[in-house]
């Protein structure tokens, strides 16, 4: 079945101006918040399990790409490889499959550790060949039944050695993944632990990395879009105006209200992103399907942030389901400045 995410990326490539808009479910939190990821356990037993069983979480993203409205699942290399391989959830369906392709140490983030304010280090659990097929080695003319897609990260800390090291890794993997026909799009966060050598520009400083770390890289290895942080309009129109052949992404970060994760994607957009990477701000929604439904319509400009906002609320007013906040709460902007 044709892929929403190839259709777009190549209408995207054909005429930078085209209104089309990727939206990824990033459901791979398992591989970097651990038993929290699921989210919240609302059920009978919540007192004795706060948190939801990994076949819940993934029955949402089973739910979610039977609803055909994302674009991409993410998803860590274990859930692809039962939703994938064994079950063959993407087969019939205009979802792409994808993995996070790398679990640095700012991504562990799990409630009993603290890793993330230590400098970022690169590490890999699976490799492309268990993405694929699920073995350390694929059969020879056997067909890739798992994703042919991963996400890589890097985080740039203003630290020489450290940022060496980032971006050998990167360069590793990529000439790996071009050797067995791996795709990837690239996830750049802001510096995690910088110390005494903090930018005084950070999304500068960020916009500079990717700059540079892209522009040893030929056509044939480079990523298909980017991940990254929303820094604002004036950081992403620089990034755009730079490389028009870029297609930036930004990422959800916390969860916040419904109009932060509305208003950022619509603003976002209006300065140049070509698509959003949620996963924290889909998976607390009190009905994941109705969120994601409005997300898209918003996503392709037939509604407006505030809109969106109040059509969701309905939505779950009809379903006869309470929402976390007053409407009036709700369309609250807590986690970015009015452009």
């Amino acid at each position: 079945m044709k892929k929403t995410l190839d259709e777009k990326l190549s209408r995207i490539a054909a005429d930078p101006s085209v209104d089309d808009f990727i939206i990824a479910d990033a459901k791979d939190g398992d591989m970097g918040f651990g038993i929290a990821a699921p989210g919240t356990n609302t059920g009978d037993n919540h007192r004795q399990f706060p948190f939801q069983s990994l076949e819940q979480y993934r029955e949402s993203m089973r739910k979610i790409t039977k609803q055909g409205l994302v674009d991409i699942m993410l998803m860590s290399a274990s859930t692809s490889e039962q939703l994938t391989i064994i079950e063959r959830q993407f087969d019939n369906s205009s979802v792409t499959p994808a993995v996070r392709a790398n679990d640095t140490t700012d991504v562990w983030l799990g409630m009993s550790g603290g890793y993330s304010s230590e400098p970022s280090r690169a590490f890999r659990s699976a490799t492309i060949e268990q993405i694929q097929c699920g073995r350390l080695e694929c059969r020879p003319g056997e067909p890739h039944t798992g994703a042919d897609l991963g996400l890589y990260s890097v985080t740039f800390n203003n630290d020489r050695d450290l940022d060496l090291e980032t971006t050998e890794k990167y360069r590793e993997f990529r000439i790996e993944a071009e050797q067995k026909n791996f795709r990837h799009f690239l996830e750049v966060f802001a510096p995690n632990a910088t110390g005494s050598r903090t930018p005084d520009d950070i999304p500068r400083f960020v916009n500079d990395c990717i700059a540079r770390c892209l522009a040893g890289v030929t056509q044939s290895a480079r990523p298909l879009f980017l991940k990254m942080p929303y820094f604002g309009p004036a950081a992403m129109e620089q990034l755009v105006h730079y490389d028009q052949t870029l297609i930036p992404g930004i990422l959800g970060g916390p969860s916040g209200t419904t109009y932060d994760a509305f208003r950022m994607l619509w603003e976002a957009k209006k300065y140049g992103a070509r698509a959003a990477l949620f996963g924290r701000k889909i998976n607390i929604a009190e009905d994941q399907l109705e969120f994601v439904a409005v997300l898209r319509a918003l996503a392709d400009g037939l509604i407006a942030p505030d809109e969106a906002v109040r059509d969701y609320h309905g939505r779950l007013e009809s379903a006869g389901i309470a929402p976390h906040r007053s409407l009036d709460d709700d369309l609250t902007l807590t986690q970015l400045k009015p452009a």
